[in-house]
């Protein structure tokens, strides 16, 4: 049902190059890439995973409850990918762990502020 999901940033550059080496772990890479967004994706599925400029022209601001969920292979994978969305300068909104429901996952905000988990259900 997903086509694509779409997360504001007020430094693009900056956000390519934090996603860059974070999809980089996923086997992402960009597809698509202008001044206004940059798309990723994995070549395996038809979803892309997109940060851009607001084409309001306004600031791009955090949405309250908003989150996107990416997979990873199992805990191994969340823990890695975890320690390096840090390391790129993401902030922790809880570490790796299980979580209610029996999943793993772990959370970050990005460089804007954007919430999001990697997950497996091992």
């Amino acid at each position: 049902m997903i086509a694509y999901t779409m997360l504001g940033s007020n430094d693009l550059p900056k956000a390519g190059e934090f996603y860059d080496a974070l999809f980089a772990l996923l086997d992402g890479k960009r597809v698509r890439d202008s001044e206004q967004f940059i798309a990723y994706a994995n070549g395996r599925d038809q979803l892309y995973f997109c940060v851009c400029k607001p084409y309001d022209g306004n600031a791009a601001t955090v949405g309250n409850g908003v989150m996107i969920s990416l997979v990873a292979k199992n805990r191994e994978h969340v823990d890695q990918l975890h320690a390096k969305a840090l390391e790129l300068g993401g902030a922790d909104e809880g570490a790796p762990g299980v979580r209610a429901g029996g999943f793993y996952a772990a959370y970050f905000r990005d460089l804007d502020g954007n919430k999001i988990n990697f997950i497996c259900m091992d």
